[in-house]
């Protein structure tokens, strides 16, 4: 059974333009906060209208804006877990499992697979985060949908129970027979919970590909920051073939074959800078070494990032400012030199993401 979705709806000056397929797999949604996921969610489970298009599952029309088909929530057999849970305040546990239930059942054996029956009697306030979304999850499966919707389920959790529950939905996932989408803004759990991934920016999918793919060769700025690449500057192509990174107030040959149209942007990420040694700075002379001026260290939890910038750089941009980020052996080793305040690192020029707009 395989989801098609394209969708237009207008918000005031905020345009949502949706458009992506979903076979049997988990699609993750990955964008910035009020770029339209949670909005893309909601029009596919019947909560709000698009102005246009189509949202297609199987041989099943949910909204078709020629034919004047908007098929009502309640049809759809769509599990949506909220941000929030959604849980009835009213109702203890287990009513808000029975409410949905056609089957009393296979209501009762996901509480009891979702081990919520030593809460069953408790109000929603009486609930810690991780019992909320385990009452959420079984009477989101007790209508038994056909397509699965989760609206950054962890948003509201710890460390240690976002782990947890990670578990609960990787284990749900792998058994469900059908579509899933997965919102949210870490990198990190698109990466752990999807198959492939789609980047929103301003309302519109920018790109779409396999997980892996998609980390190691994102094609626009949106999807480079999204995975986490702290280095990007705006590039111009020379006449020899290279680039100027404006921002980064650097000249850099683009080793051959590697040359692409529309590229608008350089990114590098924090792990692919090599200390070089004084003593060979001669036998190092090359485009990709960088003369580097010190702006400061920060101390993470297991490693350390060095912030600086290209020396002789004038520009005054956020993106002037770059990012090396190394273990704390190889930072122990090198630490003096660089703490004096001048320092050279070669840039792995094979490892450049050629990014547009």
């Amino acid at each position: 059974m395989r989801l098609e979705v394209d969708i237009e709806k207008k918000l005031g000056s905020f345009c949502l333009q949706s458009c992506f397929s979903v076979g049997e797999e988990t699609f993750a949604l990955l964008g910035a906060s009020g770029c339209g996921k949670s909005m893309t969610l909601r029009c596919i489970a019947g909560i709000e209208k698009p102005d246009r298009g189509r949202i297609v599952l199987g041989d099943t029309v949910f909204f078709d804006s020629e034919k004047k088909i908007n098929l009502p929530a309640r049809q759809r057999r769509v599990g949506y877990l909220f941000q929030d849970y959604a849980l009835f305040p009213n109702m203890t546990a287990a009513r808000n499992v029975y409410c949905a239930a056609k089957d009393r059942a296979y209501a009762d054996e996901l509480i009891s697979r979702f081990c919520i029956e030593d809460v069953a009697d408790q109000y929603p306030s009486e609930l810690s985060g991780g019992q909320s979304q385990r009452t959420a999850l079984a009477r989101m499966l007790v209508t038994k949908p056909q397509i699965l919707l989760f609206d950054e389920p962890f948003s509201a959790l710890d460390n240690f129970m976002r782990t947890r529950m990670e578990h609960v939905i990787l284990d749900l996932l792998a058994t469900f027979q059908g579509p899933s989408i997965f919102v949210t803004h870490d990198r990190n759990e698109a990466y752990r919970m999807a198959a492939r991934i789609g980047v929103m920016q301003d309302g519109r999918i920018a790109e779409q590909k396999e997980k892996r793919e998609f980390f190691d060769h994102p094609q626009t700025v949106a999807g480079a920051r999204l995975t986490g690449c702290k280095n990007i500057s705006r590039a111009f192509r020379l006449e020899n073939g290279s680039f100027h990174a404006s921002d980064w107030g650097l000249k850099i040959r683009i080793p051959e074959g590697k040359l692409m149209d529309g590229v608008t942007h350089l990114g590098i990420r924090a792990h692919y800078f090599t200390y070089v040694d004084p003593d060979s700075l001669q036998e190092e002379n090359a485009p990709e070494v960088i003369q580097c001026r010190l702006v400061r260290v920060i101390e993470d939890t297991f490693e350390t990032v060095v912030c600086f910038t290209a020396e002789g750089n004038t520009e005054d941009t956020p993106d002037a400012l770059l990012s090396w980020v190394l273990d704390k052996k190889e930072w122990n080793r090198v630490k003096d030199q660089v703490q004096s305040g001048s320092f050279s690192l070669r840039m792995d020029t094979e490892r450049l993401l050629y990014l547009r707009e």
